[in-house]
């Protein structure tokens, strides 16, 4: 299976868009992987739901895939993209994230999840591991929703928004 990265194939503004979505990702997984090496047993998958509940929104608007994007745009794109979602297969992109699809989410990663809980109860050792696993759950997933966006960028031929409208931040001046 093509990476992101491959998937972009040169673009320049898709290929900085998985950078800046790849570096969010990766500050929430170590945010999760600390979470796991708290040796108190569930405080870890709370935490797990909570970044994943706000990671994947803030992936799909790097990506112009959230709602409120996607209402923005005529109908006539909003169907190729509806259909580039289809042909994914992704249950994350373009949609309102709510508790069940990050539990369904989650479910992909499930046994390691189940490894990390188990893997609490032997001391440092078990908590190491219970942080590595961790943040490679959140890494696994993160990065299958990248694939899943540009995947869907590229096939809807959607462009891109601006880096800081994307992110909720004012314009520069």
């Amino acid at each position: 299976m093509a990476t992101s990265l491959q998937l972009a194939d040169g673009d320049p503004n898709l290929l900085a868009t998985i950078q800046r979505a790849r570096k969010m990702l990766n500050r929430r997984a170590l945010a999760g992987a600390a979470a796991g090496a708290v040796p108190v047993p569930g405080l870890d998958w709370l935490v797990d739901a909570a970044l994943l509940s706000k990671l994947i929104p803030a992936i799909n608007a790097e990506f112009g895939l959230t709602p409120e994007q996607l209402d923005r745009l005529p109908q006539s794109k909003r169907d190729q993209v509806q259909k580039a979602v289809g042909v994914v297969g992704s249950m994350l992109v373009g949609k309102f994230i709510t508790r069940d699809l990050v539990i369904r989410a989650a479910a992909i990663v499930g046994k390691r999840l189940t490894i990390k809980q188990a893997a609490k109860y032997v001391p440092l050792a078990g908590q190491a591991l219970s942080a590595v696993i961790g943040y490679s759950a959140i890494r696994y997933l993160g990065e299958q929703h990248i694939r899943d966006c540009v995947a869907v960028c590229k096939s809807a031929q959607l462009a891109l928004p601006a880096p800081t409208a994307s992110r909720g931040l004012p314009e520069p001046r």
